[in-house]
């Protein structure tokens, strides 16, 4: 069965003629208008049966949850398929359907019938997808293929509190939020387990306006396409966070995007982490793509004669990509994905004690690489989950993180182990929709090094298994895009100017030839700048002065450079700040001191589009 399922202000349809001889009867050649519904467009196909009709009836219902609508109309459409059910089937199992959806106001057109039609489709994100549903795939989330810690999680008894850095501990439900009002949207978020989205927030019309990422209809929702400047930024972030690990101890490898789900090693591994997969048929053998890096750096550490000389031990990679299989209503823009890319560390630690310690370390270099990636400590939110016997065997190493955080933070605590880590921390960007994402986060996981057979040699020559330490100090480089466009999305709408950081605006210096008389002065100008590492382009279209400014603001481009008679003659620099809105003179040597200042320690990647705007190609988004 193959649908195409629209979110529809309105449609409105008029039956003409019988197209097919086993047509519907008795059918009104009236007009029908419905207004506010979910129109699945539905081809039947051979082999379908009342368990493909089931399971496509459940995915429009569930689908239709997440977004709040209650009216549905099947609409039998066979120019989605070539392999069409015989009509008897169809129109028996089309009416399967609508009568399985009796807890909707649900409806369907004349099976068998030509008819004309117009639809307003909404639009935000979820208004359009489609489903093909088969016999092989209807029951897909069978035992196989869902851990048993995704079954659970929504069953786990939580006790919600808000811990402050001296120590107080308060129900949630008690504390007094006026003062920390993200931290409320965090702790409803969170204690909800809402994940879907009712609109698309901000940051999906900017990367789109700035040719940085868009949707990608060829493939699956949640995978994302990074045009020249995406990449650019992307690449820039990825190379500073894998530097920052690097100082601080990590070992950079690479594994395998994809794994044998019978080996034994995965079987338990899946029920305990809270993740869907991809799967993949390959010559007998069941393939499943990574949801994390994790068991792939544990499978090389188990080739590792270790010592508690060598420990910590730490493990680096920057998955690209990691696959999880989110549900559809939870997809938007780059806040949740289903591929991504992770910086993933691993610390492999003799016992608690050391554990401890590392996990201090590793928060002081997540609160740090956020800031020089340009996300301030007022912009998120911190969450601490524990169970309760690590809380009260660990109780001053708990206060002691919140303490470093410097404000409350909301705690998850847990009656018993539930997953496989008695502690997981993690940093929470809270968007202009009020919607929380987790940035930078750290676990103690106390089970796979038993698991995975990973062991070391303890000072009394006895072979233990480590606790490990899992921790990305950004979280997913597509969330750190998404929470810098989504606060320059709040800056804008507080009358300030919206930016990237200097370091990854994709051209950070432009430079306008007043006349094509002034060009090669621009070009020459361009060039000794590019020699500074700055990323420099040169706009010699055919527009005035006053379009090609704008056009440059339009891009968050920091500075102006306009090279007339006067500019040409001058031995300083006139330059246009957008920043400040100010024009300022300066010599060439204290610009790019200035330059270099705000980029100090970042990255450097030249251009990544041809430096003359004239032969860049248009982007239709």
């Amino acid at each position: 069965m193959r649908i195409l399922q629209l979110h529809c202000d309105s449609i409105e349809y008029t039956p003409t003629k019988k197209e097919i001889k086993t047509a519907e009867e008795n059918v009104s050649t009236d007009t029908i208008h419905l207004d506010e519904l979910v129109v699945a467009f539905v081809a039947i196909e051979k082999e379908d049966d009342s368990s493909v009709a089931q399971d496509a009836i459940s995915q429009i219902k569930n689908s239709m949850e997440k977004i709040g609508c209650k009216k549905l109309l099947l609409y039998p459409y066979a120019h989605l398929s070539s392999n069409l059910a015989p009509p008897s089937t169809a129109i028996s199992l089309l009416k399967e359907m609508e009568t399985s959806a009796k807890d909707l106001d649900v409806s369907h057109s004349p099976f068998g019938w030509t008819k004309s039609y117009k639809v307003q489709v909404k639009g935000h994100p979820l208004a359009e997808s489609s489903k093909v549903i088969t016999k092989q795939t209807t029951g897909i989330k069978s035992e196989e293929d869902t851990s048993e810690a995704l079954k659970g999680e929504s069953k786990i008894k939580s006790f919600w509190y808000i811990l402050t850095p001296e120590g107080t501990m308060t129900p949630m439900s008690e504390f007094n939020f006026s003062k920390h009002p993200k931290l409320e949207v965090l702790s409803k978020y969170e204690s909800a387990k809402k994940r879907s989205v009712d609109e698309p927030p901000p940051h999906v019309a900017l990367m789109k306006k700035l040719a940085i990422a868009d949707y990608e209809s060829a493939s699956d929702s949640g995978n994302m396409r990074f045009f020249p400047n995406g990449r650019l930024i992307k690449s820039l972030i990825e190379q500073y966070v894998t530097k920052r690990v690097k100082d601080y101890g990590g070992y950079e490898v690479e594994t395998p995007i994809m794994y044998d789900s019978h080996h034994p090693s995965m079987v338990s591994y899946f029920n305990r982490f809270p993740a869907r997969q991809y799967n993949i048929d390959s010559e007998g053998k069941k393939l499943f793509l990574r949801f994390a890096a994790c068991f792939g750096q544990f499978l090389m550490a188990n080739e590792f004669q270790l010592s508690y000389k060598n420990l910590p031990y730490r493990l680096y990679e920057l998955t690209r990509y990691s696959f999880r299989r989110e549900q559809s209503g939870e997809l938007v823009g780059l806040r949740r994905l289903r591929a991504f890319t992770m910086p993933d560390c691993h610390a492999f630690c003799k016992d608690m004690e050391q554990s401890i310690d590392e996990i201090k370390t590793r928060f002081d270099l997540s609160q740090s690489v956020l800031k020089e990636l340009g996300i301030e400590e007022s912009d998120y939110e911190m969450a601490i989950r524990f169970t309760e016997d690590f809380y009260n065997e660990n109780k001053k190493t708990v206060e002691e993180l919140v303490k470093k955080h410097g404000k409350p933070v909301l705690v998850e605590m847990w009656k018993e182990k539930f997953f496989y880590f008695v502690l997981k921390w993690e940093f929470n960007f809270i968007d202009n929709l009020g919607k929380a994402s987790a940035l930078s986060t750290d676990q103690i996981d106390v089970e796979n090094g038993n698991r995975y057979g990973i062991d070391f040699v303890d000072e009394n020559n006895v072979k233990k298994n480590p606790i490990i330490l899992h921790n990305s100090p950004s979280g997913a480089i597509e969330r750190i895009i998404y929470a810098l466009l989504e606060k320059a999305a709040f800056d804008s709408k507080q009358g300030r100017k919206p930016s990237l950081p200097l370091w990854l605006a994709p051209t950070q210096v432009r430079v306008i030839p007043l006349k094509d008389e002034f060009y090669d002065v621009c070009s020459t100008l361009s060039d000794k700048l590019s020699s500074h590492n700055i990323r420099v382009d040169i706009d010699d279209r055919n527009d005035s002065i006053g379009k090609r400014i704008r056009e440059a603001e339009k891009e968050w481009i920091r500075y102006i450079l306009v090279i007339g008679e006067k500019e040409a003659d001058s031995e300083n620099l006139s330059i246009r700040d957008r920043q400040t809105g100010n024009v300022r003179e300066l010599s060439f040597d204290d610009f790019i001191k200035e330059f270099q200042e705000q980029t100090k320690d970042k990255p450097f990647s030249g251009l990544n589009n041809p430096r003359n705007l004239s032969q860049r190609p248009q982007l239709m988004v």
